[in-house]
């Protein structure tokens, strides 16, 4: 980015991620935080905290993201979320989410390794060496 380092400073973004159930219960307090810009809610880490790990679609922790959105919308901060499932970010999107994550970087590295390990593995070349 040309000037970066001049301009650096006016295009940062801060984000604070919410992920337990005591960050939801404060939610407006830390929106509300001067610099912060938008809020990031993470499902996963909160379906955890609300009592119901590797469940994020159930429906206490669905309706904490639902209300999580109408707050900030309220307060007039952008939230965001993370999902893989078009379905949920088309959801998310419908409940006032305005930045979606649709991938993790450890989902991003793992299919980037396979790919690579594919590709490598298909090479005949390859196959004759490893003979």
């Amino acid at each position: 980015v040309h000037g970066y380092l001049k301009r650096a400073n006016e295009e940062l973004c801060v984000l604070v991620q919410i992920e337990t159930r005591e960050a939801l219960d404060r939610l407006e307090s830390i929106a509300a935080v001067d610099g912060v810009d938008g809020v990031f809610i993470g499902p996963s880490d909160l379906a955890a905290s609300l009592g119901h790990i590797g469940d994020m679609q159930h429906a206490t922790g669905q309706a904490a993201l639902q209300d999580g959105a109408r707050r900030l919308a309220a307060v007039g901060k952008p939230a965001g979320i993370l999902t893989v499932n078009e379905d949920e970010a088309c959801r998310y999107i419908a409940w006032g989410y305005s930045f979606i994550a649709v991938g993790s970087d450890l989902g991003i590295l793992a299919t980037g390794a396979d790919t690579l390990v594919r590709k490598f593995k298909s090479q005949e070349k390859l196959q004759k060496l490893a003979r």
